[in-house]
């Protein structure tokens, strides 16, 4: 092999490259003119990335070799050796770059020729022939690999290391794990790479790698789910007769009684849910939903379910293979019982389908338009006719003879919105329309034409329109904030403005008496009047969540996301205590022992600690430029470990309960970024993973690591967060790449272990979970990875965050 490599460094040497980035002739003491300096400027960056090209190339196809060396090797330890086959002739005389443009050859003038500063050192023999024992075939030319090559199959990504074994290791079969005895530990593969994992002593002798670990005995129940989807959703919130008000959020439809502080959950979906629709009885309702994919790689259709929201049994499925990208739109008809239902997905066409839903039958389907659509209903005297809204559109549908004929809404002398965002019905069956121009346009009955508008009606878009029961109409406004109410003749009756930490207004409904519902695109949803007053009876994060912290005595828990906000939540209640925005994306949390502070990672290497009482900042500092994805108290609380992403652990000494701060160094010695860390019961060690699948241990009071397997092997930990190690290795799925696992948790008690996953699941094990393979309870309802995982500090509940779903799942054990 070290052949094949000076042959290459021979071939492609870099000496021009640096000879070129210390020539300084084109800098400012030379007399030509600006623009000539900066086209020769220009002109050398070219050159240089011309070089850089090549260099990866050669690079890529020195480990592609390697690769294919090895594998031979393997074949020559079992088959004996064969005559060696020559193999640098093969070569091609000029650099290919990736565009199949040739390099031209560099003239004196230009760059200096490659080995002009360094000489080779490689002897002839050495550039034309390599003698590689085992080899069984001619290598031919460089060239791309076809999917269809059979060699392409056999590179083994992601691996660093050398096969010892002499194997040949097959990339559709993982490597089983292997149990040494002599040594006490498990070796498993992430990726090809090994992992190794020692156990504790008292346990070498009883283990077998075979045995069948069991599942635990305890379950999980959705109890309450945290957030709702206003930032990109519209008419997704109704009151129902049960008094309960109905949403959704990640792929779960909430029922939330407010009154009685009582969630229930429709959980049929298994992607994010992007519609909702009730029907006029007032207890079937119809949720559709995005395609998805499934652990295994398969694809998961969208489609729309048609459910009961007393007993949450599903009635039916609908467009199982039909509809493309995502259901966006759905509504039931209003004057024929609610026997039809409408639907446009997200496909480029943007189809408008009806249905006969309690024959799950197909009516009419027609290409609504080429933009995006933004609200579909049925007119509620006349259920032929369908009106769609969306970008530079208003289109009114008639259904004949299993056809949808379509008439275009007439602006004529009134200008022409570039977005028509939302749709309802007068009593009179008069269509009203808000658009992105800040006016509301009623449209005569059976006619594409205006019979009256409002202009100016807010200042800026339009994204809310209902009719309340009274014959009030209510305008919702984004850009103004502003709830507008207006008479039958569409005058102004109250303006009032929703105050701007709620968001804009997204959706507006009826609720009891003379209130209303009210979703905003910060996700609250707003219970009020026309008045004022507004009440959030529920609030979650805007952008992905990581961030999760639990408090060591009560039952409360913080969480914390790139949305800048930090929540602390009380479990028992489920609202906030309080709320905070800080300056940078927040990454992870973590509690003091005493739960007196929490200290808050953010992505740009920042870090700051608050009062747990007051939310006041205690102490900010800054540890390198990078996000910091680990916070963790020592136990004893006297340390503070921080991981970070530029790969070092930075330990700060703890003083003041919690509010005093000093540091004590930084550990150095992981190869990637650091995802997970543990403390030892004691607060003498800690142990941590990195992205390269590194399991290390560290003496934080000095910032030094263990390298000794007797001393860390029989340490009690008192967390168990890391996703490596031998009391865990049993939750990794097969054919797993090691980035699946996100988070990891177990109980306080020590007898559950639980995981959240890349594909919106949480896993329930029992601990420990040191079996290959372990079974678990599945759990779904986010529609994201799940991102983090922790149990109350009694182990009554446990807290799940998704991460681009932007929810908060609390579970009980039960």
């Amino acid at each position: 092999m070290e052949d094949v490599v000076s042959s290459y460094s021979s071939l492609y040497d870099t000496s021009s490259l640096l000879q070129f980035c210390n020539d300084d002739s084109a800098s400012a003491a030379s007399s030509m003119e600006v623009t000539d300096r900066i086209a020769s400027l220009e002109q050398r960056v070219q050159m240089q990335e011309d070089e850089l090209q090549l260099l990866k190339s050669a690079l890529a196809d020195v480990v592609r070799r390697l690769n294919i060396s090895e594998e031979q090797q393997a074949m020559q330890n079992r088959k004996g050796p064969t005559k060696a086959r020559p193999l640098m002739p093969t070569l091609p005389l000029r650099p290919v770059v990736n565009n199949g443009t040739v390099l031209p050859k560099k003239t004196s003038g230009s760059l200096p020729s490659p080995s002009g500063a360094r000489k080779d050192t490689s002897s002839p023999a050495n550039k034309s022939t390599v003698k590689r024992a085992g080899s069984t075939e001619r290598v031919g030319p460089m060239r791309r690999e076809s999917p269809g090559d059979p060699k392409s199959s056999r590179t083994r990504t992601g691996s660093t290391s050398s096969n010892c074994s002499g194997k040949k290791t097959s990339e559709s079969k993982p490597k089983d794990p292997v149990f040494s005895a002599e040594e006490g530990y498990v070796k498993m593969f992430l990726r090809g790479r090994p992992v190794t994992m020692y156990m504790p002593k008292d346990q070498v002798e009883s283990y077998n790698l075979e045995a069948k670990a069991d599942l635990p005995a305890k379950k999980l129940k959705l109890d309450w789910v945290y957030g709702y989807r206003g930032r990109d959703c519209r008419s997704n919130l109704y009151l129902l007769p049960t008094g309960e008000t109905v949403y959704f959020i990640a792929s779960v439809v909430v029922l939330y009684n407010v009154e009685e502080q009582l969630q229930r959950h429709y959980t049929g979906h298994n992607d994010d849910v992007k519609c909702l629709a009730v029907h006029p009885d007032k207890i079937t309702i119809a949720t559709g939903q995005v395609a998805g994919t499934s652990p295994d790689g398969k694809q998961l259709c969208p489609h729309v379910r048609v459910w009961d929201s007393v007993s949450l049994n599903t009635l039916h499925v609908l467009g199982m293979g039909f509809f493309d990208r995502a259901v966006t739109c759905i509504a039931f008809s209003k004057s024929n019982g609610g026997s039809n239902l409408c639907a446009v997905d997200d496909s480029n066409d943007h189809v408008l389908s009806v249905w006969d839903w309690q024959k799950e039958e197909r009516l009419a389907e027609v290409k609504c338009s080429n933009e995006a659509v933004f609200a579909a209903d049925f007119h509620p005297t006349d259920t032929n006719i369908i009106v769609t809204c969306g970008k530079s559109h208003l289109y009114f549908w008639t259904l004949e003879s299993g056809s949808l004929v379509k008439k275009q809404g007439l602006f004529e002398k009134q200008e022409k919105p570039k977005f028509v965002l939302c749709v309802t019905f007068s009593e009179n069956g008069d269509t009203i329309t808000g658009d992105s121009s800040g006016n509301i346009l009623v449209w005569g009955k059976g006619t594409n034409r205006i019979s009256c508008a409002i202009q100016g009606a807010h200042e800026g878009g339009i994204f809310a329109l209902c009719m309340l029961r009274n014959g009030t109409l209510v305008s919702g406004g984004g850009k103004d904030r502003k709830l507008v109410s207006w008479d039958g003749n569409y005058q102004k009756i109250q303006e009032v403005e929703i105050p701007e930490s709620y968001g804009p207004v997204r959706t507006v409904a009826e609720s009891k008496g003379e209130c209303v519902l009210i979703g905003t695109t910060r996700n609250y949803v707003l219970q009020g009047t026309l008045y004022g007053e507004f009440n959030p009876i529920t609030q979650g994060h805007t952008d992905e969540l990581w961030g999760l912290a639990v408090h060591p005595s009560k039952p409360q828990f913080l969480t914390c996301g790139h949305d800048k906000h930090i929540t602390l939540w009380d479990s028992s209640s489920h609202h906030p205590v309080w709320s905070k925005t800080i300056e940078d994306a927040a990454q992870s949390a973590g509690f003091h022992s005493s739960g007196a502070v929490v200290a808050i990672g953010t992505q740009t290497g920042r870090w700051l600690v608050l009062d747990t009482e007051t939310k006041d900042l205690v102490t900010v500092h800054t540890d390198g430029s990078e996000q910091l994805s680990v916070m963790r108290y020592s136990p004893d609380g006297h340390f503070l470990a921080i991981g970070s992403h530029d790969n070092y652990i930075y330990i700060y000494g703890v003083s003041d309960n919690g509010r005093k701060y000093s540091r004590v160094g930084k550990c150095s010695g992981h190869s990637s970024f650091i995802t997970h860390l543990d403390w030892s019961v004691d607060s003498q060690y800690l142990m941590s993973n990195s992205g390269d699948y590194e399991i290390l241990y560290w003496i934080p009071s000095a910032c030094k690591q263990v390298v000794s397997v007797e001393a860390t092997r029989d340490i009690e930990w008192a967390s168990c967060t890391c996703t490596l190690g031998f009391q865990v290795f049993g939750l990794w799925p097969e054919g797993s790449d090691g980035t699946d696992i996100n988070g990891v948790c177990r109980s306080h008690e020590k007898k559950l272990l639980v995981t959240g996953d890349d594909f919106g699941k949480v896993h329930l094990f029992s601990y420990p979970c040191s079996q290959f393979r372990a079974p678990s309870h599945i759990y779904g309802g986010h529609s994201s990875h799940v991102t983090n995982v922790n149990f109350l500090h009694d182990d009554s509940y446990l807290i799940s965050t998704g991460g681009k779903d932007m929810s908060i799942m609390q579970w009980r054990v039960v």
